[in-house]
């Protein structure tokens, strides 16, 4: 356990828990952090810092807001979209705040990171399959339309499936005896000149990013909830899905002697 000071100054959270490891991830750190969140985390940080509250205590309440936001979406109107989009960010801040506490306390455990991973993705497995029964008007209306719903849960899987591909890149590794690989560029670069210029066009137009919880409840809340959301964002996750697993197996991240 950590003896630093449970009042300290925004600047010295700031410099001790949003490090340049943290802060210049690849691909870890979301652009709405970059833009506000890590601007005003330290604050809720110290605040919770005075408090008996634990990083896993914090990220159990980023569980909870991540389910949430789903349970939003059953709220019909306006209320309900907006209400997904307000905790879609929340979740975000408890996000980073976790972190935080964790580094100045110098509590982080595998226990947080299995915690944090099973929020994302409980958090954006959940959302595609509520949109489903949102514009089935489920519960209200009894004649379900299967169809739509099979969809939804189809982009579902195939998030929960995108996500298991990065963590399962660590398992390998672990398994193979091999170091953590770093998220770095130099790791996700395809060895192949060609794939390198075909990963081109997804760094121009990432559709990868429209299937996280904040993209994911803004476009529903810009377009009310509309059932084309699902029938556009099929096709989308099967390009995003196999585009994926091809540039894992064309990068250098399941290299023996690679770990940067």
């Amino acid at each position: 356990m950590s003896n630093r000071p449970v009042k300290p100054t925004i600047k010295a959270i700031r410099e001790i828990t949003q490090p340049l490891s943290v802060t210049g991830r690849s691909n870890a750190e979301h652009w709405i952090a970059d833009l506000y969140l890590r601007k005003i985390s330290p604050y809720v940080t110290r605040l919770l810092l005075r408090t008996s509250i634990t990083a896993n205590g914090v990220t159990y309440l980023m569980i909870a807001t991540g389910v949430a936001i789903s349970g939003a979406l059953l709220i019909p109107g306006w209320l309900g979209l907006s209400l997904a989009l307000f905790l879609s960010q929340l979740q975000m801040l408890w996000d980073c705040v976790d972190g935080e506490i964790a580094r100045w306390r110098q509590t982080q455990s595998a226990k947080g990171v299995f915690l944090d991973r099973i929020g994302h993705y409980l958090t954006e497995g959940l959302i595609p399959i509520a949109l489903g029964l949102r514009v089935i008007g489920w519960p209200e209306n009894q004649n379900l339309d299967y169809q739509t719903l099979f969809y939804a849960t189809l982009i579902s899987t195939l998030i929960i499936l995108n996500k298991g591909f990065n963590d399962s890149v660590h398992v390998a590794r672990a398994f193979a005896g091999l170091p953590k690989v770093e998220d770095s560029q130099e790791a996700n670069q395809a060895k192949s000149s060609l794939l390198r210029y075909l990963k081109l066009p997804f760094k121009i137009f990432p559709i990868q990013r429209l299937f996280h919880s904040i993209e994911m409840t803004l476009i529903i809340f810009i377009f009310a909830g509309s059932e084309q959301i699902i029938f556009i964002g099929l096709p989308l996750i099967l390009i995003v899905t196999v585009g994926h697993l091809t540039s894992i197996l064309a990068s250098r991240k399941l290299d023996r002697g690679f770990a940067k």
